[in-house]
């Protein structure tokens, strides 16, 4: 169930396959989800197709992809018939991806707040803005992800910052054209404990301020039990459960138990963690 009953994406029996020279090959099966007003969390291993249904709402796929789907709904808009002219008008602007490192995702001979301004420019509807509104404005998203100076930030180049401050710089970018939806991807798999609650608590406040839908795609139950409304868990391809983060303790599918039978624990001390046992009608039931 939506915490929100504004239905921003509605996703429903959702297939992605790949051409290869071996055929096609499926990569999501009859995925379907809504997403309101909300933290929704898709979970689940490498290669479960997690990340895949997160491009795939932003048509980021190559062109050997096959995308089909009963709905594939963003607001108004029908993305199955949407050209990639309108693409790029939704990319950046009302649908943002956070991806999970900045390394990658910086440009590393641009000052930050010069790619931040660019972000906010690039997305602006047909109006010039003065070069001293735009540094104001991403001075104050700056401010808004919680960064410390933001004017001698502004000025520093990608390999002169922590990777927790990229990561904060990277969501202000993806945030700075005011979207309607976030796709964040692993954002923080690649940050320590301390800094990684700093940069969650960045996004829960701007969830709430901005009235975002957000997609958390997350490989982490127990940052997701947490941080989450709503978990999605997926295996090869198809979402096996859906629940409330709160009740995951009460989950029910075998696969779900599994992974969450799986975690270490400082309170239970075992001297092995179980395996996770497969089973062939997971993926077809």
């Amino acid at each position: 169930m939506m915490t929100n009953t504004e239905t921003k994406l509605e996703v429903e029996d959702l297939s992605v396959r790949f051409a290869t020279r071996d055929g096609l090959v499926d990569a999501v099966r009859g995925v379907s989800f809504k997403l309101g007003r909300e933290k929704l969390a898709i979970v689940g291993e490498s290669g479960s197709g997690k990340s895949t249904v997160g491009r795939t709402l932003l048509k980021l796929h190559p062109a050997s992809a096959r995308i089909d789907a009963r709905v594939l709904r963003f607001g108004d808009t029908d993305l199955l018939q949407a050209g990639e002219k309108q693409m790029r008008a939704i990319r950046g602007q009302r649908m943002s991806m956070i991806m999970q490192d900045p390394k990658y995702s910086l440009n590393p001979v641009m000052k930050v707040g010069d790619q931040i301004a660019e972000a906010l420019v690039a997305h602006e509807s047909g109006r010039r803005l003065p070069r001293a509104e735009v540094r104001e404005r991403v001075i104050a998203m700056l401010e808004q992800v919680r960064i410390r100076e933001p004017q001698r930030v502004y000025e520093r180049y990608p390999h002169e910052i922590s990777g927790g401050m990229g990561q904060r710089i990277m969501i202000a970018m993806m945030l700075i054209p005011n979207p309607e939806v976030v796709i964040a991807d692993e954002p923080t798999s690649a940050l320590d404990v301390s800094v990684r609650a700093q940069v969650l608590s960045v996004l829960d406040d701007l969830v709430g301020q901005r009235d975002l839908g957000l997609v958390f795609i997350s490989h982490d139950l127990n940052l997701v039990r947490h941080f989450c409304d709503r978990v999605l868990v997926m295996y090869a391809g198809r979402v096996v459960e859906s629940i409330a983060a709160a009740d995951l303790d009460h989950a029910q599918h075998p696969y779900t138990r599994g992974l969450l039978a799986a975690l270490p624990s400082i309170d239970v001390r075992r001297p092995v963690l179980p395996v996770l046992q497969r089973d062939p009608a997971w993926l077809t039931n």
